[in-house]
């Protein structure tokens, strides 16, 4: 039986695994590396129809990665510091590795291919090409935190299709310059993979977030939440991975996948989340140690090493028995919960429920291999509890929880609105609306307090459920002033409070607008809109005229006393007369409360209705708009008000001769049409 790993770092388990000299190159970086400077520059190439291509003025750099558009494909090599040109490589030898939502459509993306310090490059088309992009790294670039799965299911094994011509030293900055490409090249939030490992057995640590956490990685289109990737550094399509580099894989995939008590020899259904060869929903079947082509429309791992999965799933599942899998937690607290497991040998097994104090509050216990026991939990107090199901020293326990812990009270989303009411039975704010959320049930206490703090009435004590809450305060008999309204919710266990300010101010009311349509053409008809409004103390009084919430024109700005007052606009502003359309009144009235304002709107309209005939015999016209129409027959007016279209113009008799004309609400008025 082997050393079983400690649930600490990777550091530990590669130790217990005779990997230290491993772990010490790969996830404690020399600072040059760590820190040093990094860069990224994208370059598009000119491509003028030319098959063949050659940059000048190439930025230094020791790794590159080609994107393009078109269907067909691109070749390239590389000129190393000492003027040596390397061999043609493919741009994108396989399918490259990606998250769930594309970050960049329409454009095909190539592999990050190790080149070693160089500076020049040559590329080579076949096909259709329209656009070509080199995006050259030279050497903290994480654009969002992680994201974490429910769970770990299955590993995704790829190799990185780049050189397997590096040294152990230049592991590292090759695994920066994949991070770099990923997230500077290819737009997404790290670097794809969760681990690589080098052609050394060096192990290093890929997407932030937690060696021992469900890191969601993009390194299996629509198969990476859920799993983690492990890529090998170099290609391993005909060139099997060296011993050490297998053995360090081995070594990793038996680790993690003991973290989340998955059987490396099982196999699952998952259900995809979308990619180019399983479209979203398709559920496909994998192994818990699968290659990258499993999941998508890729060569990758190589066929070498995709060879090989059987045997290291097998040599994986040999490493450091005896382990635990699929542990489970079936039921509803305050019944049965059954809890299940498979242990790899005959032994002794334990299951242990602890309350939100850690105390034990059942257990149950067995041998054998498959752990199977129900707590019954009818008579557990609501709230959350912890299990643990273990098998001595040797076997990494499995632990969950059950239930849900009680919400701590607090009161959130609060808010009085408006801050300032006027009741005053104009209908404009008379009342504010106050709203809280309660985080759990609690008996909810609302206060009138004054300026000083001082207790005026209690508003309503009354239980509420967890929630969204509002209720409406009118301040009936409260003069005006400054106040506060305080909520305070209790459950016996917790109190917390909250003060909202309010301002009561019944100086301003009644603003209104007439005629709510006017038009200012000086033609004696209504040519001008009043904005009319009463104050209850003497303020300080600002009029403007506004359109989308901009100044149109000042109108008025004075020190009013108590009492009805009226403004009167002409539709001129600085410019000129104003354009037709809908404006708004604002009237902003200041005392020692503090500033209220409202609005009150109307519409400048200069455009006379046109009034059509399509029978004087039948009274039948056409109106452009709503408008009043009157008919004047043997001395008497007929008044009728129509809207916009075809109408009838309805009379007791049928008078010969007449005639019609329609105004609008603006005092536009149209042709006046005579019967013949």
């Amino acid at each position: 039986m082997s050393a079983k790993p400690h649930v600490g770092t990777l550091g530990w388990v590669l130790v217990l695994m005779r990997l230290l000299a491993a772990v010490a190159a790969a996830l404690f970086l020399s600072p040059a590396v760590a820190q040093g400077a990094t860069s990224i520059v994208a370059r598009d190439v000119p491509l003028q129809g030319a098959r063949a291509l050659q940059s000048s003025g190439t930025p230094r750099f020791d790794m590159v990665g080609l994107h393009w558009r078109g269907a067909g494909s691109v070749d390239f090599r590389t000129r190393s510091a000492n003027g040596d040109w390397s061999p043609w490589h493919p741009a994108a030898p396989e399918a490259e590795d990606g998250p769930d939502h594309p970050a960049q459509p329409g454009w095909r993306i190539g592999n990050p291919y190790w080149t070693g310090t160089s500076d020049g490059i040559a590329y080579r088309l076949r096909g259709r090409v329209t656009r070509l992009r080199a995006y050259f790294v030279w050497s903290e670039i994480r654009r969002a935190p992680p994201r974490y799965a429910d769970a770990v299911r299955f590993a995704v094994v790829h190799h990185t299709a780049g050189t397997n011509s590096y040294t152990r030293t230049q592991s590292a900055a090759i695994v920066r310059g994949i991070e770099i490409y990923h997230v500077k090249g290819n737009g997404w939030n790290d670097i794809g993979y969760n681990f690589l490992v080098d052609k050394y057995g060096q192990v290093f640590e890929g997407r932030y977030g937690g060696i021992e956490k469900n890191v969601i990685g993009a390194h299996a289109e629509g198969f990476n939440t859920g799993s983690f990737g492990v890529a090998l550094i170099g290609t391993y399509t005909s060139a099997a991975p060296p011993a050490v580099a297998q053995t360090a894989l081995e070594n990793l995939l038996a680790w993690r996948l003991d973290v989340a008590h998955v059987d490396p020899l099982s196999k699952l259904m998952v259900t995809s989340g979308g990619n180019p060869k399983y479209p979203a929903g398709v559920p496909v079947l994998l192994r818990a140690v699968s290659g990258h082509r499993d999941t998508g429309p890729t060569t990758c791992p190589g066929n070498a090493l995709y060879a090989r999965l059987g045997a290291i799933a097998s040599a994986t599942a040999a490493i450091g028995l005896p382990k635990l899998y699929g542990p489970s937690a079936t039921g509803q607290l305050g019944g049965p919960i059954e809890f299940r497991a498979t242990l790899a040998a005959d032994l002794q097994w334990t299951v242990t429920v602890t309350d939100s104090l850690g105390v034990p509050v059942a257990s149950g216990s067995g041998s054998g291999t498959d752990v199977d026991w129900t707590w019954d939990s009818s008579a557990a107090a609501p709230g959350r509890y912890g299990w643990t199901i273990s098998a001595g020293d040797d076997v990494r326990p499995a632990t969950g929880f059950v239930g849900a812990a009680p919400a701590t009270l607090a009161l959130k989303a609060t808010s009085a609105k408006p801050r300032t009411i006027s009741p005053n039975g104009d209908g404009v704010d008379d009342r504010a609306t106050v709203a809280y959320t309660l985080t759990a049930p609690a008996t909810v206490t609302a206060t009138l307090l004054d300026a000083g703090g001082n207790h005026l009435s209690t508003l309503f004590s009354a239980q509420r459920t967890a929630g969204k809450h509002t209720f409406s305060f009118a301040a009936d008999g409260v003069a005006d002033g400054r106040y506060a309204i305080d909520l305070t919710a209790t459950n016996g266990v917790k109190s917390v409070s909250v003060s909202l300010p309010l301002v009561v101010d019944r100086t301003f009311s009644n603003l209104s607008a007439s005629p709510r349509a006017f038009s200012p053409n000086g033609d004696g008809r209504r040519d001008t809109v009043t904005l009319a409004f009463r104050l209850a103390r003497p303020a300080h009084v600002r009029v403007d005229v506004k359109q989308s919430g901009r100044i149109v024109t000042p109108v008025a700005i004075a020190d009013d006393p108590a009492g009805d007052q009226s403004v009167t606009w002409d539709g001129v502003a600085e410019q000129g007369r104003v354009r037709d359309g809908t404006y708004a009144g604002v009237v902003t009235v200041t005392t020692d409360l503090g500033t209220t304002s409202h609005s009150a709107f109307f519409r400048v309209d200069t455009v006379a209705p046109i009034l059509r005939v399509i029978s004087f015999r039948r009274r039948l016209f056409r109106l452009s708009e709503r408008a009043v129409v009157r008919l004047t027959a043997r001395g008497r007016v007929y008044a009728r008000t129509y809207q916009a279209g075809l109408f009838s113009f309805a009379l007791p008799s049928s008078p010969r001769a007449y005639t019609i004309y329609a105004e609008d609400a603006a005092g536009n008025v149209s042709r006046t049409l005579r019967s013949r």
